[in-house]
């Protein structure tokens, strides 16, 4: 398999909301991120986005509409000339004690198992802490925190506790870049 880049949704690919996304109409690519995703794939990375949907768990959006923005993230992507591998979300909320939902490491190891994927060899991408601390926990071999979304809060809370991602970038179309200019 080729290498993987494993991303978040909310504030990497498009533009988060305290209010979350709750339907298509709601879903807007940060400028460059669909873009970013296709000069990943076109320099050999394969895409998997890791995200937490407590949507679903907090019974504001269906799972036919998740499914729908879903769908409107890819096609975007697609005619940006991209492709996403696959999806796995966490549909609980936080209090739930799921395994799933990131910091914890379960949809990146449940991507790892389905795949077959050494973990060494993969990079996270995320606006939060929470995505830093998935992509250690799991081992990926590096992770990035992208300034949009939450990525300023993110990098404050993360200096606190001593922890530093390997990257951080401006957005995802930066990181991207840095990633096929520095593939290991």
């Amino acid at each position: 398999m080729k290498p993987v880049v494993f991303l978040d949704r909310d504030g990497v690919i498009n533009q988060d909301s305290p209010l979350y996304i709750k339907s298509p109409e709601e879903f807007h690519f940060i400028p460059g991120s669909a873009k970013a995703i296709a000069l990943l794939n076109r320099n050999g990375f394969e895409v998997i986005i890791i995200t937490n949907q407590s949507a679903l768990g907090r019974q504001m959006i269906t799972e036919e509409t998740l499914e729908a923005i879903f769908d409107k993230m890819t096609a975007g992507v697609a005619e940006a000339g991209g492709s996403i591998r696959d999806i796995f979300f966490c549909p609980h909320t936080p209090d739930a004690g799921c395994d799933c939902r990131k910091p914890k490491p379960g949809l990146i190891q449940k991507a790892l198992d389905r795949y077959g994927i050494d973990p060494a060899g993969t990079v996270m991408v995320g606006d939060s802490a929470k995505d830093i601390l998935c992509g250690l926990a799991a081992g990926c071999g590096r992770t990035v925190l992208v300034a949009t979304g939450n990525g300023a809060k993110a990098r404050q809370a993360l200096e606190e506790e001593g922890i530093a991602p390997d990257l951080y970038a401006d957005d995802l179309l930066a990181a991207a870049r840095f990633l096929i200019s520095r593939p290991e």
